[in-house]
Formats: C-alpha cells, structure tokens, sequence
C-alpha cells in the first residue's frame, strides 16, 4: 500500500499532496514487467493519477490519464478512484533506449513528445469530463501542470519520480502536488516558489525515508500546514466476470456468432492486471440469445 496526506495552508490559500507510490509502482511492476524506462513513465502517471483521484468528491468518481506521445511506449493509460487506489496499463512494455544527457532513464525519449494528455473525469454527469493539452515535455511532472494551467485554470506545480533497481524492481516511487487556490496573495506565492527552489528531487526524498507528510511541510514550510487527510492507496483492479461479459456483449450478436464458430473456448485477459477469464460455448450460446433480444 502507498501513503498519502494532503495538507493546507492555515491561511487556506494553498493545498500540497504527497505521495510515497513505492508499494504500488512495485505491484504495477510485478503485474507488467515492463523495462526500467517504462516502469519509470507508467509509475510517475500512476503516482500523478492517484493524487488527482484522492481530489475527487464523491466515492464513486474515478480519473483516467492517458498519454499518448506516439513515442516506443505506446499508449499509456492510468485510472484511479476517489481512494487513490489505482490501476495503468501500457502498450509496449518492453522498450530499451540509451539514458539521456544526465545519465537517467529517457522517459521522454520513449514517451514521445508529439501527442496529447487526457484526463477524463468520470464524476456522475451524464457525459464525463475531459481535458487535453498538448504534451510539453513528455516527462510527466510538467505535463500535468500545463494541464492544471490549461484546462483547470488552478496554478499547479507536479513532482514525480521513480527509481529503478538494476534488477529492475522499484526503489522507491512517489510525488506531490501544489495548488494554489483562490484568492491566494504574492507573499504566500513567493513563499512556495522559494520552497520548491530548494525542494531536492522526489524519487531521492522517498528512498532517504522522508515521510509524504515530512514532504508536505517542505512545500508549505513558513505556512504552517495543518493536515486534511491521508489515505492508503493500493495498485487495485476493479474487473470482474460480470464486467468482461459485459464487454463481450457489446460486440454484437454476429461478432459473438463468429468467435463461437471460431474457438472451443474465448479467453479474455484483462490489460489491467493480466487476470484471464474464459467463456465456454455454452457462455456463448447464451450470450447471443441476449444480444439478438
């Protein structure tokens, strides 16, 4: 499980969120298996995910990201509910690049930077909501703040980082989040551009043990944060058979007619957490009685 707090201000002009995903990056590796690059770019969206679901107001709402920099990796996606609790998928897992200039893990070069961000906000409304940017850097961390500039209109900066073990495990993982809200003044914003000066890089503070709430009071230090909440976000995947039947009953009467004639039996494995179920003739059979109703 990871460990997250949100804090604010005691003038109520800013909120900070920190994240330590260590625990959840790692499951999201297990599950995935992905090269140390990918790990670090599907983490730092999961990490960016969770903190964005923990901001949503009502228990069922969920957030998607999906990256799209038609870069090596593919189309990289992350959900995650009210909770934090988050699920992500990636469609090349495997991509070897050189290190860039700084001799860390390209995320840009295999992200790719000639795309868009969306964020789709499934809060209740008949239609969810969907923001998209461009992608500036393809690093993530700015991404998500030019989308808060964008299409929020709410002045945000966003840290992630993941660390690789040679053996490709996680080391640690984790971010933050600082917005201003409303009505905020110069001195309190002179304050935090002075904190995120010194603030050293975020997968560095978690792997030397520094607390999420330890985090927050760097961002916020001089504005006396007081806590909101925290919560224990885990790497969680919300399929279920009744789901995927669903899924294969949207495809149509004919399309199912053709998978029958075509397999004994149809397998359908989930992108999230690679769980398989399997559908026998009989499934089928009743499945195309359905849809043909």
């Amino acid at each position: 499980m990871g460990k997250m707090v949100r804090t604010l201000s005691a003038d109520g002009f800013v909120m900070a969120c920190a994240i330590d995903s260590t625990d959840m990056i790692a499951q999201m590796e297990q599950i995935h298996q992905p090269s140390a690059v990918v790990t670090a770019a599907l983490g730092r969206l999961s990490t960016a995910a969770s903190m964005m679901g923990s901001m949503l107001k009502n228990e069922k709402d969920s957030v998607t990201l999906r990256l799209d920099g038609h870069g090596a990796t593919g189309v990289l996606i992350a959900v995650a509910d009210s909770n934090g609790n988050v699920k992500s998928y990636v469609s090349n897992p495997i991509v070897e690049i050189p290190l860039n200039e700084y001799g860390k893990l390209d995320v840009k070069g295999a992200v790719g930077t000639d795309g868009t961000l969306s964020v789709i906000k499934d809060i209740g409304l008949k239609e969810p909501y969907s923001g998209q940017v461009p992608i500036v850097s393809g690093e993530i961390a700015e991404d998500i703040t030019q989308y808060y500039a964008v299409s929020e209109q709410t002045p945000t900066v966003c840290g992630l980082g993941v660390l690789v073990n040679p053996d490709l495990t996680v080391k640690a993982a984790g971010g933050y989040l600082v917005q201003l809200l409303p009505f905020a003044d110069e001195a309190c914003i002179d304050v935090i551009e002075k904190n995120l000066k010194t603030m050293p890089p975020v997968s560095s503070m978690f792997a030397e043990g520094l607390t999420p709430e330890e985090v927050c009071k760097k961002l916020l230090a001089g504005l006396d944060p007081e806590v909101l909440d925290e919560f224990s976000p885990a790497y969680q995947c919300d399929c279920n058979r009744d789901r995927v039947e669903r899924a294969l009953l949207s495809l149509g009467a004919r399309e199912l007619e053709a998978m029958k004639a075509e397999q004994e039996q149809v397998e359908v494995g989930c992108h999230f957490c690679n769980k398989k179920y399997y559908f026998t003739q009989k499934d089928l059979e009743k499945m195309i009685r359905e849809a043909k109703k």
